[in-house]
């Protein structure tokens, strides 16, 4: 039984100065999160001394584990150096040409701090070359805290839907459209209705923030397709994936190019950074080139900067093994748990290194079937889990991700673990 004294202690202290005790919501579990002492590699240790094998990996950033020698080296030697200057640095272009030769779509790029800041520059960025108003987005998909993105679907795929969040005005939203994911007939019918109108699209090509969904076989083909059709602008959110399925991220994994594409979490190696890119046409409209303003003190700050470069260099260096490699463990890893699911009660979701398990014996293929999980046999799950040292992200709509540090050792201990806690959840 694991002792959590001194987190339970620090808990109650932070709800009393942060609101519900953490910094986003994501990182709060019942009964309550453990506080990190520090990690390293795959291994993550709380305030208490308990050790855990870590699936969470600060929400997919950590690709290569906690605390790399090679992105520790690196920005221990920027911080002798400075840690921020308000001008350009040499650094910061390397890593703009390291971007725009590794993803598809990118002939040139804006670098930002998080991924919710690209998100709503690029947004912004093609209302602004597009001169229309209207955006389309997915249910299910996740594209940062900004007010025109936090909206749900309505009861059909041309209804606007109602703000997800108090605080955010129903009038924000008016031109935010929401489509089912994987359901090409609805978004036909949106294209078909309100072309005119729609600046862009933006979607995840591969949902991580409602647990691991997959597009189906030539969707994402077909909204590339009918939005180069109708000049609308075509905007791949790749915060989770971007470094993720591959080094150009989900365009190369589906040879897909849109014209404009968001990213973050790995190319940061961490730290935080995070860039927006696309078309040139469309990024020379970003201010001081054009009129579309965007900017950010901590933009292309060095040590982001550094780590960033330590991180994408390190990948680039491996070649194909590096993907392949983490490819190998994830497959172990899923067939092992698919071979204990005889009944077939779980769907076991999952794409090069993330996965996800669900409590249904239905298809997850959109934001709706997974939201039939049964997320009371998750949270038995967890905690199973955590009792036995393996920490996942605390909730059935997020994801699981694997790094270069976790061993054979750690699959194997995992594949043990996770056999246990589904039993425990009562399959």
């Amino acid at each position: 039984m694991r002792k959590l004294s001194k987190s339970e202690r620090l808990f109650e202290k932070a709800k009393k100065l942060i609101p519900g005790g953490v910094n986003s919501p994501v990182r709060a579990f019942k009964p309550h999160p453990f506080f990190t002492k520090y990690a390293k590699g795959s291994r993550i240790v709380d305030l208490d001394g308990n050790e855990y094998i870590d699936y969470c990996l600060g929400y997919g950033p950590l690709i290569l584990g906690h605390a790399n020698p090679k992105i520790i080296e690196a920005i221990a030697d920027q911080l002798e150096k400075g840690t921020l200057y308000g001008t350009p640095t040499k650094q910061e272009v390397e890593l703009a040409e390291l971007l725009c030769r590794a993803v598809p779509c990118a002939e040139m790029v804006r670098l930002v701090n998080t991924g919710t800041e690209a998100t709503m520059s690029a947004i912004r960025a093609a209302r602004g070359y597009s001169g229309k108003k209207k955006i389309v987005k997915f249910e299910g998909c996740y594209h940062g805290a900004h007010d025109s993105m936090l909206v749900k679907a309505g009861s059909g795929a041309t209804t606007f839907g109602m703000p997800d969040s108090l605080g955010v005005p129903e009038e924000t939203i008016q031109n935010t459209i929401v489509v089912p994911f994987n359901d090409v007939g609805a978004f036909e019918q949106v294209i078909k209705q309100e072309k005119n109108k729609i600046a862009a699209v933006i979607i995840e090509p591969v949902i991580g923030n409602a647990g691991v969904i997959l597009p189906k076989d030539g969707y994402l083909e077909r909204i590339r397709e009918l939005t180069e059709e109708n000049g609308i602008v075509l905007i791949f959110d790749e915060v989770i994936t971007g470094f993720r399925l591959a080094f150009g991220g989900a365009q190369e994994y589906y040879s897909i190019v849109p014209d404009m594409v968001t990213l973050g979490k790995i190319m940061g190696g961490g730290f935080t950074i995070a860039a927006f890119g696309g078309r040139k046409e469309i990024m020379e409209m970003i201010a001081p080139a054009g009129g579309v303003y965007q900017a950010g003190t901590f933009s292309g700050n060095p040590v982001g900067v550094t780590a960033g470069l330590a991180t994408l260099e390190h990948i680039r260096s491996k070649g194909s093994t590096f993907y392949a490699n983490l490819e190998s463990k994830t497959r172990t890893m899923i067939k092992a748990i698919e071979d204990h699911n005889e009944k077939n009660q779980l769907q076991i979701n999952h794409i090069s290194s993330m996965f996800q398990i669900f409590f249904t014996p239905h298809s997850v293929y959109d934001y709706r079937s997974a939201k039939k999980a049964d997320t009371q046999k998750f949270y038995t799950y967890h905690k199973t889990l955590l009792e036995n040292g393996i920490f996942v992200p605390p909730s059935q709509f997020e994801t699981c991700f694997l790094s270069e540090s976790h061993t054979k050792q750690d699959i194997n201990k995992t594949i043990e673990t996770i056999t246990l806690a589904l039993d425990s959840a009562g399959r």
